[in-house]
């Protein structure tokens, strides 16, 4: 192995860590890899913090400029008290904020988990979008908003067969309710839940989870999340048009978001979503810790496709 060689796995391994201002939120931001590469924005979702993307992040950072953070309420950043304060359109502000201030001259391809998807459709559907983003991978995060416009037709037009699917997920957003009862679910996670949820993973999906230092108020600040959002998104749904590369990975055996769902979401949502491309693997709801070689893959030829392309369409 060259000097060379050993320099630069250094360098990715290296992680630089700064903070990023949103309209008086300070986020917690990290950035691994060689600035100047294409950059990569891998976003978590509920109840983890930016911790979830280690593995994957360390994978990507060989060859590529990899940026995580913190969305306001976990880990390391500002836990605003509001529950306005977690409206998608604060959080597409913080993502545009993080971009301007670590890739200003440049779009990402951003990668998405779970809540971390869900917001990132806030902020990928609309005319702006290319100025900040090259390409979009959801993992286990549909848009609340084509939910909203799916289980609207479902409702009106009752023959197209389309309730079918949206009753396949009902069961397993039980905790969807649960989270809009004042204080409960705090109450949990800062009782003994939190320390019980490398457990849960492990016992739920076979995972192995670092344990975080911040896991208690990650889980007792995210159900914000749902009540600044959900329930108003499903009954007034946004027109969330995304002409960006899109990637939806499908996990067939996710307990928390329906694979049949998400089928029939996808092609009834067809005309929102030009660019999409769909594909099923298998595994549960957390793939950035169960498979992260796998979701590595599927993220560096992805990428790699959609630089490749950018360059032919270069004048």
């Amino acid at each position: 192995m060259s000097a060379n060689d050993v320099s630069e796995g250094l360098v990715s391994q290296l992680i630089r860590e700064r903070r990023v201002d949103s309209g008086g939120v300070s986020l917690a931001v990290r950035e691994r890899g060689r600035r100047g590469q294409p950059s990569i924005l891998l976003l978590h979702g509920y109840p983890d913090n930016q911790q979830v993307w280690n593995r994957v992040a360390e994978r990507l950072a060989t060859d590529y400029h990899v940026i995580s953070y913190d969305v306001r309420g976990a880990g390391q950043s500002d836990r605003p008290l509001q529950v306005a304060d977690y409206r998608l359109e604060q959080l597409a502000d913080d993502l545009r904020a993080v971009i301007n201030a670590v890739s200003p001259d440049r779009p990402v391809h951003l990668v998405a988990h779970d809540w971390g998807s869900i917001q990132a459709w806030e902020a990928l559907g609309v005319a702006e979008a290319s100025r900040y983003f090259a390409s979009f991978t959801s993992v286990s995060g549909p848009c609340i908003d084509h939910i909203g416009e799916y289980l609207s037709a479902a409702i009106r037009l009752p023959r197209q067969g389309l309730l079918p699917a949206f009753l396949d997920q009902l069961p397993r957003s039980w905790y969807i309710l649960m989270f809009q009862l004042p204080w409960l679910a705090e109450r949990l996670w800062r009782s003994r839940f939190a320390s019980w949820w490398p457990q849960i993973l492990a016992r739920t999906e076979g995972i192995v989870a670092e344990t975080s230092a911040t896991q208690a108020e990650d889980g007792a600040f995210g159900p914000q999340l749902y009540r600044a959002n959900v329930i108003a998104r499903l009954r007034r749904p946004q027109n969330r048009t995304v002409t960006l590369p899109t990637q939806v990975l499908i996990l067939r055996d996710d307990p928390h978001v329906s694979a049949r769902l998400l089928r029939a979401l996808l092609k009834f949502q067809t005309a929102r979503l030009p660019r999409l491309t769909v594909h099923e693997l298998p595994g549960g709801h957390w793939l950035p810790l169960a498979q992260p070689e796998l979701l590595t893959e599927r993220v560096d030829e992805w990428v790699r496709v959609q630089e490749d392309q950018a360059v032919i369409m270069r004048p």
